[in-house]
């Protein structure tokens, strides 16, 4: 599987906000480890943010595609 090499942190917002999820720092120690959440949901997307350049890594993208899969807005290998 390929994945894209410019998938942006910024476009990751963009992308999870169009199904009601949103950015949570979880604390001020939580260094850059974030969390996008939605209030009447259980399942979240827990990642660091990339750094130095807000590209995210293919480890990434594959924790992306997995969670996308289990709020039901693609299907794909992993949640067959």
């Amino acid at each position: 599987m390929k994945f894209p090499k410019d998938f942006t942190w910024e476009e990751l917002k963009r992308l999870v906000g169009k199904y009601g999820y949103h950015q949570n720092n979880k604390g001020k120690t939580s260094g850059s480890r974030v969390k996008f959440e939605k209030d009447d949901s259980d399942i979240c997307l827990d990642l660091h943010k990339p750094h130095p350049k807000n590209i995210l890594k293919p480890y990434q993208i594959l924790d992306v595609l997995e969670f996308l899969g289990r709020i039901g807005v693609i299907r794909n290998e992993r949640n067959k």
